[in-house]
């Protein structure tokens, strides 16, 4: 499971020309299921995510969480995040998850955030979206579990 974090001022989903969710301060989170991740990988992930410390403190260091600054969280499916680029010029997705895993593993992980108190929008499973972000930083990390 990959999720790419991205420190947002605020986020948007926009499906077929419709605003379909949106988010202020926090974090967007695009999600990769990957073929042989579990329900374990997605509760490891989400603790790491909601604790990551990529908010600064009063002295400009990254000492808060999401949790801690109470900020709010868009979790968007990207199983593109799955591609293997590494042979030739067109990605591999031999490595994503079959969608009807990868859709419960992304609904899991989604309610596993909101468990943690904070505020949670989504995208929608398997559809063609517009993401709209301004990154704030930029901060953007690459978690893997």
């Amino acid at each position: 499971m990959k999720a790419l974090i991205q420190r947002v001022k605020r986020a948007s989903v926009t499906i077929d020309g419709e605003l379909y969710s949106s988010t202020g301060k926090g974090i967007l989170i695009l999600l990769g299921v990957e073929k042989g991740d579990t329900s374990e990988n997605a509760q490891k992930l989400a603790d790491k995510v909601v604790n990551l410390r990529i908010f600064e403190d009063e002295n400009d260091k990254m000492n808060f969480s999401i949790k801690d600054v109470q900020g709010e969280v868009m979790v968007v499916s990207q199983f593109t995040l799955c591609g293997d680029c590494k042979k030739g010029t067109r990605p591999s997705f031999d490595k994503a998850a079959e969608p009807d895993i990868a859709v419960k593993l992304y609904e899991e992980f989604t309610e596993l955030v909101k468990n943690h108190g904070l505020t949670v929008q989504t995208g929608k499973f398997r559809a063609m979206m517009d993401v709209e972000l301004i990154n704030d930083g930029p901060v953007t990390f690459m978690i893997e579990k």
